[in-house]
């Protein structure tokens, strides 16, 4: 219960899967958690299994809530210490196939979602510290052509990661950034993801979902580790966890 003692760490996309597991490990281990997600019901229902959690309705894609998260989050707490920005969703269409549209709305909940996490969470960390964590994906290491603009928008959220390290050195904030590579991890967005790209044949979905894949507290250590001060001196770091899938 020690290693987060007295920090307040915000997750998005915390109604299920990774965010979900975050969300209870950073609790166990002592942090007062703040769950957010579009989904309210199942937010509200974990947040409610995880003692002291506050559960706050959150469009990553929309600015003024962040801004609105954010001021709450100040106000009750007075500070944050970690933000885990995970929201995030798949669609399965190739270069050739995505809609502009649909291509967009990858890039706003991810990659601009991201963005405006770290962007206003800079504001209420920089005078105590802190630990920022985005959640990429080895999709962005790997050519994936049935998820276009997924890879894109987690490509992007890596790239981000490294500048928002050394802009934070740069200015004497002492604000950690890391981003997290997963691999196909045991989550409902997961499951059904594969169980679109299987479709009917039930043996390819079984050997895609056995191969490689982890659990969601596999990520959720990696990020109790990351928020915590035993890992103070890794900054800007890409964490790949996926079971060596893509050395192979």
């Amino acid at each position: 219960m020690s290693r987060l003692n007295g920090k307040v760490a915000l997750v998005t996309g915390g109604a299920s899967g990774l965010g979900a597991a975050d969300a209870r490990l950073l609790a166990e281990q002592g942090a007062r958690v703040i769950v957010t997600d579009i989904d309210s019901e199942q937010g509200e229902a974990v947040a409610a299994q995880i003692p002291g959690a506050l559960f706050l309705a959150h469009d990553v894609a929309d600015e003024a809530q962040w801004i609105s998260v954010l001021e709450e989050v100040r106000q009750r707490f007075g500070r944050l210490d970690v933000l885990v920005n995970n929201a995030g969703f798949v669609s399965f269409s190739t270069v050739e196939e995505q809609s502009l549209e649909q291509f967009r709305r990858h890039l706003q909940v991810m990659t601009e979602g991201t963005f405006l996490g770290c962007k206003h969470a800079i504001a209420l960390m920089k005078e105590r510290g802190g630990s920022i964590i985005n959640i990429s994906s080895v999709a962005a290491l790997k050519g994936i052509a049935e998820v276009f603009a997924y890879t894109a928008a987690k490509g992007a959220i890596a790239a981000m990661g490294r500048s928002i390290a050394v802009h934070c050195q740069n200015q004497g904030y002492p604000i950690r950034c890391n981003t997290i590579l997963p691999g196909a991890h045991d989550t409902p967005m997961t499951v059904k993801a594969l169980s679109e790209l299987a479709g009917a044949d039930t043996d390819a979905l079984t050997q895609l979902h056995e191969v490689g894949q982890g659990r969601p507290e596999d990520v959720g250590n990696l990020v109790v580790f990351l928020a915590s001060d035993e890992s103070r001196q890794i900054n800007g770091a890409q964490l790949v966890i996926d079971n060596g899938e893509t050395i192979k």
